[in-house]
């Protein structure tokens, strides 16, 4: 079942590579998710680059393997411990406001000596709009004289940027709750087709037993009405 899990893992370039490999050049910026596998007794950590006076949430979920459980810790990058979590199925974590720098997230399946955990993480960034983000937008829409019209014209040309980044705000919790509810399905799943496995196995045993049983108490009887019967003089 965890190799059907393993074809499920994915990565959108929001991350840097794991510790000790190697990368070229900063990532962006960016709201994504990654789903990767975490072997038994073993310790994976990502960095992720913040700008400063951000918002940061990050939210975990353990969608296969034994136990679905696993350690998480989140570390600043001045290296001080922001969160530390044992044996948890899932979790969610915001820092507000973010350092400039690396932030470290660590998975933890070292307890584990056998199974092998598939885990999903997703991270969102929530920044303050710079002032040529702002005026970009009038180029955007087409209108690049917008920014210098009357005072009516100015005015309605906020509300239209603020009703635009409204939906996109909007737009872009929809589709983050939706990679949510993925992953909880894929958990739900994952967990459905274990215990159908499990309750399979046992069901065969106990087959196999009833069917032995009754073998040998059909022997049973056989040998003792044979011993019963009277000897021929």
């Amino acid at each position: 079942m965890m190799a059907a899990g393993a074809a499920l893992t994915l990565a959108l370039g929001l991350l840097l590579p794991p510790v000790g490999v190697g990368w070229a050049g900063p990532p962006p910026i960016q709201d994504g998710e990654f789903t990767f596998l975490l072997p038994a007794g073993r310790k994976q950590c990502f960095y992720q680059s913040a700008p400063a006076n951000a918002s940061l949430e990050t939210e975990y979920q353990v969608i296969g393997g034994a136990g679905l459980d696993v350690d998480f810790s989140l570390e600043s990058p001045q290296g001080t411990l922001l969160v530390s979590e044992s044996r948890k199925a899932d979790g969610m974590h915001t820092v507000e406001p973010t350092e400039a720098g690396d932030y470290k997230l660590c998975f933890d399946n070292s307890f584990s000596t056998i199974s092998e955990k598939l885990v999903f993480f997703e991270l969102i960034f929530d920044s303050l709009q710079d002032d040529e983000e702002v005026e970009g937008w009038a180029e955007t829409l087409g209108w690049p004289d917008a920014v210098e019209p009357e005072e009516m014209l100015d005015v309605k040309m906020e509300d239209i940027k603020e009703s635009i980044e409204t939906m996109r705000t909007r737009l872009e919790r929809s589709i983050q709750m939706l990679t949510l509810l993925r992953a909880f399905e894929a958990r739900d799943r994952n967990l459905q087709e274990g215990n159908l496995e499990r309750v399979n196995f046992w069901s065969a045993v106990n087959v196999a037993v009833l069917l032995l049983v009754a073998v040998l108490q059909v022997c049973t009887l056989k040998r003792f009405f044979q011993d019963k019967r009277p000897v021929p003089t």
